[in-house]
């Protein structure tokens, strides 16, 4: 591992069959993200930004190649270890919400700690320090569809950061809502960023929001482009 690396990618490689055919999603991806920032993943829709999402945070494993995480590949644990490392290491944030609609903003980040395994004492206390900290402190009784779309995202985003992670993954967090609301969901991130020293790692294909990436990778056909044609910038 270099000095700050958080993940790395060798020669990663994601086919999937569609009839008789094979899908190149991923064509040989190597990257290092280090600790801290804001990383986009950048790219047209199919050009693989979900895709590589998904296998840096063992959503999904690679057809080969491999994922290192904290100094571990990923891609050769059981999928046992894989799943404790993304429930208490990572901290994911989709762009469907995917809050549950019979609990509250309150109860559905006391569910992710529940989930992260955290002990049921000073779960309550946290989930509500999390969501002050988004903003929502108020709005802690609410049910899901009783808030904007904006305010549904920061919730989402208060679970993901419940547990303290070591990472954060979004994808596509602000591609159903308006510009403001979208911003209000950038400028958390940030927040985390500036004041918790958080790493972020979000996909997106709006041009927009690269001008507060830390570092941005483009892909294109499921390959990564050199940073002259718009990989990775310092």
């Amino acid at each position: 591992m270099t000095e700050n690396e958080l993940i790395r990618t060798e020669n990663l490689v994601r086919i999937f069959k569609s009839g008789g055919s094979e899908v190149h999603a991923l064509d040989g991806v190597s990257l290092c993200i280090r600790q801290g920032g804001l990383t986009i993943l950048n790219g047209k829709s199919g050009s693989g930004k979900t895709t590589l999402i998904n296998q840096l945070s063992a959503l999904d494993q690679p057809t080969s190649g491999s994922v290192w995480f904290e100094g571990q590949e990923l891609s050769a644990l059981p999928e046992r270890e894989r799943d404790k490392i993304r429930r208490t290491r990572m901290g994911i944030v989709f762009q469907s919400v995917a809050l549950i609609s019979t609990m509250t903003a309150l109860e559905n980040v006391e569910f992710g700690l529940r989930v992260a395994g955290v002990p049921a004492a000073g779960r309550k206390e946290r989930a509500l320090e999390c969501l002050e900290y988004v903003g929502l402190g108020k709005r802690a009784g609410h049910l899901p569809q009783e808030m904007s779309g904006g305010e549904q995202q920061r919730v989402a985003i208060a679970r993901a950061i419940a547990h303290r992670p070591a990472v954060i993954f979004a994808d596509e967090p602000t591609a159903q809502l308006d510009s403001g609301m979208g911003l209000q969901v950038v400028s958390v991130f940030k927040k985390l960023i500036a004041e918790q020293g958080a790493t972020v790692i979000m996909t997106t294909h709006d041009p927009d929001l690269m001008q507060v990436a830390d570092s941005v990778f483009t892909l294109r056909d499921g390959r990564l482009l050199d940073p002259v044609e718009g990989g990775e910038t310092p």
